[in-house]
């Protein structure tokens, strides 16, 4: 009986101290985790600042703004230009084609473009004719004659009005030709040369393709006026020469005729 009494005194000392125990580690814990609790709302009302500054300080870089070209015609050009010629007559009339060089100047103001040009090319437009003919102190013979323009040129105004890259003008001013006339009759030929000079009237448009390059489409009425062949055979006139000119060219331009254009 003693041990018994003795054992539930025991056990009865032990069970307040494990409640007291209990409670007390149950306390342990809940005010570490109002600790934990209160250190991590410390952290994030320190942390929300900070997101909120770096937000605030972040910047946004926006595109790029296209840029456009705007072309300046002004300065000096080089080119060359070819295409074909034919004679304003009934046939026979002289036709063929030519190519050579081109030099001029732009000047632009605003929209409208003036300009001077000068060109010259070699030619092979010809056209010839048989028929009898009446040769003194012979009677009539089968007679050959020919004539055939080996170089002609312009130099010419411009003006026209620019839709930045385009031009589109008009021109005219002084034409020239050299001509030659040969004749062929009873085993005898003889030719004689003549330079012509008239005027000449267009119109034409042209396009840069490239910073420095352009390309044109042009077209020329010109009219020389008439000279005197053989006037040591006694001579004849050839009358005035009327020739439509198509013709198509590349210049280049010196300097640098973009400016970019935000």
């Amino acid at each position: 009986m003693v041990y018994a009494d003795t054992n539930w005194t025991n056990a009865s000392n032990v069970l307040p101290n494990a409640r007291k125990a209990t409670s007390e580690t149950g306390t342990g814990i809940r005010l570490k985790m109002k600790k934990v609790l209160l250190a991590s709302a410390c952290l994030f009302a320190l942390a929300a600042p900070a997101s909120a500054a770096d937000l605030a300080a972040r910047t946004y870089t926006k595109a790029p703004v296209a840029v456009a070209s705007v072309y300046n015609w002004t300065g000096f050009y080089l080119g060359v230009v070819g295409g074909g010629a034919w004679e304003d007559a009934n046939s026979p009339r002289m036709q063929g084609g030519f190519v050579g060089g081109t030099a001029g100047y732009n000047w632009q103001t605003g929209n409208v473009v003036f300009g001077v040009e000068a060109d010259g090319a070699w030619a092979d437009v010809s056209a010839s004719a048989t028929g009898p003919i009446a040769v003194p102190g012979f009677g009539v013979a089968t007679t050959t004659v020919s004539s055939k323009t080996d170089a002609m040129g312009t130099v010419r105004g411009r003006i026209g009005y620019a839709v930045n890259n385009v031009l589109f003008y008009g021109t005219g001013g002084y034409a020239w030709i050299d001509n030659k006339i040969t004749a062929s009759a009873l085993g005898v030929t003889v030719s004689d040369s003549k330079w012509h000079s008239g005027w000449t009237v267009g119109a034409g448009v042209e396009a840069f393709i490239a910073p420095q390059w352009s390309v044109k489409g042009e077209y020329l009425y010109r009219s020389l006026g008439g000279e005197t062949y053989f006037s040591n055979l006694g001579g004849f006139n050839s009358g005035t020469l009327n020739f439509h000119t198509v013709q198509v060219g590349v210049n280049y331009h010196f300097g640098a005729p973009v400016v970019a254009k935000y």
